[in-house]
């Protein structure tokens, strides 16, 4: 996800291809742009997990906007990062052969950076927080780093099929009267109490994160976790393959992820969406979070097509989102930091106040700020302010080159 580049000796980048560097890049700033939709929305509603705590929408318009981020948005981006995340593990593995450098000790320290700057990024801005995720799964990609592309693609396979039927256990547990999902449900009085803890001070509002972090601990462990490593273990083989090292030869398997993506994925998406937000009960819902488990991965997939296809031809779309995707860490922590002082009482304190038309409108903004601001960045120096301290904490020590790029002649 955040990895970036593959790194070398004292940090510096080793780039095989600056086409494929581009794809990349390009792919991670798309995600962002899903991300902070998503990420936003959560937010601005004072952490109300969909389909399990009941919006107070006054306009029809209301409805729409958060039908279409279920559908379009929810549970894909994600899992694109993911991907993104273990192919980067690639570049960095083949980095550190190429150099003859000791690839384990660095990669861990990488890691518990990652860790360190999520479980701060959960406390005190967004308890939503991917990176401690990434920063886990990270240690199981070490240990299969040399599994073969068709048994990470089989193992991916299957984690998410098990996790799919687990889901429906859950569903059917759900109709028999014992309701799995009531430790994650949300009375009013709860998201009353959530409410005022988010309006409040710094030390209500991190009091308010570390509850919804202990509250969302299960779901992490047995569900976003494993998924997060089945989109990794994709990235894994696709990486081995050197997938994205040469577009022009896999036309027609980008053809064929747009074709499933854009009919299955898009048809477990509207189930999904039905499920979240018809009022269908518990029951339901598991059985729409296990339909998304399965397809949610194939309309991401169908994104990532259209976009490597269409890169090729327009320059002014990658030049606009693989900035930010250079920067990757620094803008995704920039969009919680942004809207925290938006929502909460870190600032504007706007919780459950706006429309979901004007907060996905704010997300929007955002993401076309950090898109100039990167531009802007990237021209006078080589990394973003936290990959630098990433790779420093990674390092041990200051790049033997100060993060600056040099200037044209």
């Amino acid at each position: 996800m955040f990895t970036g580049e593959p790194l070398g000796r004292a940090g510096t980048s080793t780039q095989t291809s600056g086409r494929r560097i581009a794809a990349v890049d390009a792919l991670r700033g798309f995600a962002l742009l899903g991300i902070v939709v998503v990420n936003i929305t959560y937010l601005a509603s004072g952490y109300r997990m969909a389909g399990l705590a009941t919006p107070s929408f006054s306009a029809p318009l209301d409805w729409e906007v958060r039908w279409v981020v279920s559908l379009f948005f929810e549970n894909k981006f994600y899992l694109l990062f993911a991907f993104l995340f273990g192919y980067s593990f690639t570049l960095q593995l083949d980095s550190a052969h190429a150099s003859a450098t000791a690839f384990v000790p660095r990669f861990l320290r990488r890691l518990g950076g990652l860790f360190l700057l999520g479980l701060a990024h959960g406390v005190l801005l967004f308890p939503g927080d991917i990176l401690a995720t990434y920063a886990v799964v990270g240690l199981v990609l070490l240990t299969v780093r040399r599994i073969t592309p068709r048994a990470a693609m089989i193992s991916a396979v299957a984690l998410t099929v098990a996790l799919a039927v687990g889901m429906l256990l859950l569903a059917l547990l759900a109709t028999l009267g014992a309701d799995a999902s009531r430790t994650v449900s949300e009375s009013a009085a709860q998201a009353a109490m959530s409410d005022r803890a988010l309006h409040g001070s710094a030390s209500m509002i991190i009091n308010e994160h570390l509850h919804k972090l202990a509250r969302i601990f299960v779901l992490r462990v047995f569900f976003q976790g494993p998924t997060v490593l089945a989109a990794c273990l994709v990235g894994l083989a696709l990486g081995k393959m050197r997938l994205l090292g040469d577009l022009s030869g896999h036309t027609v398997t980008l053809r064929r992820l747009q074709w499933a993506g854009f009919t299955i994925g898009l048809a477990g998406a509207v189930v999904y969406t039905h499920a979240t937000w018809s009022g269908g009960g518990h029951a339901y819902h598991m059985v729409g979070q296990s339909v998304n488990l399965v397809t949610a991965p194939l309309l991401a997939a169908a994104y990532a097509a259209t976009l490597l296809r269409l890169l090729p031809t327009a320059p002014r779309l990658a030049g606009m989102l693989a900035p930010p995707g250079r920067v990757a860490l620094t803008n995704y922590l920039g969009q919680s930091l942004i809207s925290s002082l938006i929502f909460t009482g870190y600032g504007m304190s706007l919780v459950d106040q706006l429309s979901p038309l004007s907060v996905v409108s704010i997300g929007i903004a955002i993401f076309t700020v950090q898109a100039g601001w990167s531009r802007w960045w990237l021209s006078r120096h080589q990394y973003g302010p936290v990959e630098w301290l990433l790779r420093w904490f990674t390092n041990w020590r200051r790049p033997s080159r100060p993060p600056a790029r040099p200037k044209r002649a």
